[in-house]
């Protein structure tokens, strides 16, 4: 009985901490209790089994995520969107009668061999990446042997029709999706999904989604985690043909959020086309009406130059980021920001750096200075381990519902459930850890019974929490889309916006 004792204490002990900091928290966690009371019973005269720190947390997020006061009525999302077509990265290689070998990383990809050798090169590291081929004929080879190859799967695919479809799945949500929308892709999307006429085209992009597992062995080649690596040859993605009918049809639309995804397609076309192209793209960005808040999402790059010139032309005149650990450590090292001497991260990407990193980019190119002219305000990170939403104050609301609603959809979603299934997952964040990687830094620590860690530097909020990570997943392909997404419906911006 002495353990029942000493988990009624703890119980005791940090419901008196939560009310110090929220006097109504106790109530709602005193309805988790009598949730969990069956898993704290004796039964049979046997051991108290107090809840595992994954029941704790999933548990607590079902108290945390509420809706926010005002939700969006309808969303604009554009402009990449395609055919993806999912296989084993190892097993279509192989197919392709290539031979384990070396890693090496190109920027783009020219053959056979260097869609090998960049394989290797991300699986060696576990680590996402999206690469454009540059021959046509051979992508369409290439193509076909995926499409054919036993257990392939076809999805809709390109960060805009992802993340629209997982917004159409709110039944309030109207959305409109911008983008190439083929035959294949126009079947698969989501019926609530306005497509307007000028973006329908014959023929459909095919992205082609190379997976491993979590410990899959090529050669000598091993993949310490589950990911993936994606290659296209996509010129209509690539080129951002549909920005400009995206942008057009905002004003009949009259959206009250826009997403906008689909740069870092033109990295693989060459300077000469997204120097111009880009220049085009700030200016019609640039008309978007100032009411309406603008999310960019971002993809894997290579080209320091041109990260650095949306870090200094586009992030300004958009109101939110979504970016994974990869994308942020590219952007300060593109940027000259802090930690920029990291060559990559090693393992779970460190907290202190991570919050460097993202106050830099919002008291630099964001809004954190009142004086400034910048609309950044919000930046949504994710990580296999943990999430953090940057904020600036008084821009936006019920971010600990977003931050938390991210992490829950990355923890069902990887698993290929509606739900966190906890015996499927497993609590791989630090529990404790530093505001700064430099002085003066706070010590936190994450407490699973309320698993929404907040600090402020300047006038910039943090809001971390855990994610449960799927310990077998099944699919990894658009799981930022979804944790953008998701945060974003969770999301509100306040009258001071």
């Amino acid at each position: 009985m002495w353990k029942s004792a000493v988990v009624v204490a703890l119980l005791a002990l940090g419901m008196g901490y939560l009310y110090q900091n929220d006097p109504e928290l106790p109530t709602q966690v005193l309805n988790y209790l009598r949730e969990s009371l069956p898993l704290m019973q004796p039964s049979g005269g046997s051991e108290v089994r107090p809840p595992t720190l994954e029941e704790a947390i999933s548990r607590a997020w079902q108290i945390l995520i509420t809706a926010p006061a005002r939700r969006w009525g309808k969303v604009a999302v554009g402009v990449n969107a395609c055919v993806d077509v999912v296989v084993s990265g190892v097993g279509l290689l192989q197919a392709l009668a290539l031979e384990p070998g070396s890693g090496n990383d190109h920027e783009v990809l020219h053959g056979k061999e260097d869609l090998k050798e960049a394989f290797i090169h991300y699986m060696e590291k576990g680590a996402a990446a999206e690469r454009f081929f540059s021959d046509k004929e051979v992508f369409q080879r290439i193509a076909r042997a995926a499409a054919e190859y036993p257990g392939a799967q076809v999805y809709v695919g390109g960060n805009a029709a992802l993340i629209g479809q997982k917004l159409a799945s709110n039944p309030q949500l109207v959305v409109l999706l911008c983008g190439p929308v083929g035959p294949k892709l126009h079947e698969m999307l989501d019926e609530q999904i306005v497509v307007p006429p000028e973006s329908l085209q014959e023929t459909d992009e095919y992205h082609l989604i190379l997976e491993y597992k979590s410990g899959e062995q090529w050669g000598t080649s091993r993949a310490p985690q589950a990911n993936r690596f994606i290659l296209s040859h996509d010129v209509s993605n690539g080129r951002m043909s549909a920005l400009e009918t995206f942008i057009a049809s905002l004003e009949e639309f009259n959206p009250d959020l826009v997403v906008l995804s689909g740069l870092h397609m033109m990295e693989g076309m060459g300077r000469d086309l997204w120097e111009n192209r880009l220049k085009e793209a700030v200016d019609v960005i640039s008309d978007v009406n100032n009411e309406v808040p603008i999310h960019l999402e971002l993809a894997s790059m290579t080209d320091k130059d041109y990260m650095n010139r949306i870090l200094q032309e586009v992030m300004p005149i958009v109101s939110s980021v979504g970016l994974n650990e990869q994308e942020l450590l590219f952007l300060t090292q593109s940027g000259g920001g802090p930690h920029a001497d990291l060559a990559s991260w090693d393992g779970i990407p460190d907290v202190g750096r991570v919050s460097d990193i993202l106050l830099w980019v919002l008291e630099q190119h964001g809004r954190a200075d009142p004086e400034s002219e910048s609309d950044l305000t919000r930046i949504h990170f994710h990580t296999l381990a943990y999430h953090i939403l940057a904020t600036v104050d008084g821009h936006w609301g019920n971010q600990v519902s977003a931050v938390a609603a991210g992490a829950r959809v990355a923890s069902s979603q990887a698993c290929g459930l509606q739900t966190v299934d906890v015996t499927k997952v497993a609590l791989k964040a630090p529990l404790n850890f530093y505001s700064s990687f430099t002085e003066p830094r706070e010590s936190l620590t994450v407490d699973v019974m309320n698993p929404v860690t907040v600090w402020r530097r300047g006038n910039v909020s943090f809001h971390l929490t855990p994610v449960l990570v799927c310990k077998q997943p099944l699919r990894t392909v658009g799981l930022g889309d979804a944790i953008s997404a998701e945060g974003l419906l969770f999301s509100e911006v306040t009258s001071e916006h």
